[in-house]
């Protein structure tokens, strides 16, 4: 049997795709929601980093712009060994909905990992997708 290899989530914003889309592929956007720092240069094989006060790091490789509609990137997994290139792809997708948006985000990539690996990350971007997001909409809420 295979590893799960796609984490998969759609929800409905109450703000628009500007204002979702300004969340996503902004530093001030990101560091609002995502980390405690962010960095991004938003152009396809741009980089981005996304900092949390633990410590923990996320380097990222802008892949997809189509703005206001898809952002893409991959990003290294913790736990790896450094230097390691395997890496996800994170895709969202944007779509307005009445005065609100469609927003999906899809991860894929965990099946290139070793048993122990996959089991631990899969299962930590799940969780870690769902809370994120709630996060999300409230730094939106909050604006």
């Amino acid at each position: 049997m295979g590893f799960p290899d796609r984490i998969e989530r759609t929800m409905e914003v109450a703000h628009p795709p500007g204002q979702v889309w300004a969340a996503l592929t902004t530093a001030e956007g990101l560091a609002a929601w995502f980390g405690h720092e962010a960095t991004i240069d938003l152009r396809p094989g741009g980089s981005a980093q996304l900092k949390w006060s633990d410590g923990h790091v996320a380097d990222m490789r802008v892949e997809r712009v189509e703005e206001p509609s898809v952002f893409g990137y991959t990003w290294n997994l913790e736990g790896l060994p450094e230097g390691d290139p395997r890496r996800t792809y994170v895709e969202f997708t944007l779509e307005p909905l009445g005065a609100g948006t469609r927003l999906r985000v899809v991860e894929t990539g965990f099946a290139q990992l070793p048993e122990d690996a996959h089991r631990t990350l899969y299962d930590s971007h799940t969780q870690g997708w769902a809370s994120e997001l709630d996060e999300m909409v409230d730094y939106l809420d909050a604006a």
